[in-house]
């Protein structure tokens, strides 16, 4: 039938958000296709540049929690200055140290790269994860402003935690602006370097779920605790997983 052209690339489609075979219109991209990569960028843009409402997120929380923030005044000192997102600001030091206490585990939440990620992402993991820590000693959960991972080994030490998980909005694509990071480290004190944490990524609504997350982070905790250690160390064991068969080739 003239005027339809097949599609070799529409199955595909559906199974990632990876831009495939978006064709073209002349020389440049077909005007969907340009919408849809201008609304990501938007989106992205918006994930950096936005703000959690760690008010909001205190109200949700089944456990209490205390406001804290980096070095880093604003956000635009923030993107420029990693180096401030990784110290604890000088005015919260005496706040966590009245809490200190005897706590297997610091949870820090921290709006990292994208503030979308931690509304999005954080209310539901948590309330997958904090009814299963066992019998952890739980320190109150950190909500942290202008933050990088490594600020949250400055204040699990000052809270005397003996590992600290790390929950951070992940740098935004142009296919997911909301994906959620989670770094577990032992022993967290002020020089740990990325080599002795592990890494949970891309927790959002299309990559892992609340609940994986949540059950792949107590295997690490749980790993960690008996072998004192975490990062390149430590290996997360999966099941091995079958490759389907190869599909016959077309004649």
């Amino acid at each position: 039938m003239s005027g339809i052209t097949h599609d070799p690339f529409a199955r595909f489609r559906g199974l990632t958000r990876a831009r495939i075979g978006i064709g073209r219109a002349g020389d440049a991209q077909p005007t969907n296709a340009l919408l849809d990569f201008q609304a990501a960028h938007s989106r992205a843009r918006d994930a950096v540049h936005g703000a959690v409402d760690f008010h909001a997120l205190a109200a949700q929380l089944a456990h209490p929690s205390v406001p804290v923030r980096s070095r880093a005044p604003d956000r635009q000192t923030y993107l420029r200055r990693p180096d401030l997102g990784r110290r604890l600001h000088e005015e919260d030091v005496s706040r966590l140290q009245a809490l200190a206490g005897d706590f297997d585990l610091a949870i820090v939440v921290a709006d990292g790269l994208s503030a979308a990620a931690v509304s999005a992402q954080v209310p539901g993991l948590l309330a997958a994860l904090l009814p299963r820590l066992d019998g952890m000693r739980l320190a109150p959960i950190a909500l942290a402003a202008q933050g990088r991972v490594a600020l949250g080994d400055e204040i699990a030490e000052l809270l005397g935690a003996r590992m600290v998980a790390v929950l951070i909005g992940e740098r935004p694509g142009l296919s997911v602006a909301d994906s959620l990071g989670i770094y577990l480290t032992w022993q967290p004190r002020l020089g740990r370097v990325d080599a002795e944490r592990n890494c949970i990524s891309n927790v959002h609504g299309d990559g892992l779920s609340h609940a994986q997350a949540a059950e792949t982070l107590l295997w690490l905790m749980n790993e960690a605790r008996e072998r004192q250690l975490t990062g390149v160390d430590l290996k997360l064991e999966t099941p091995t997983v079958s490759l389907p068969s190869a599909p016959q080739a077309l004649t």
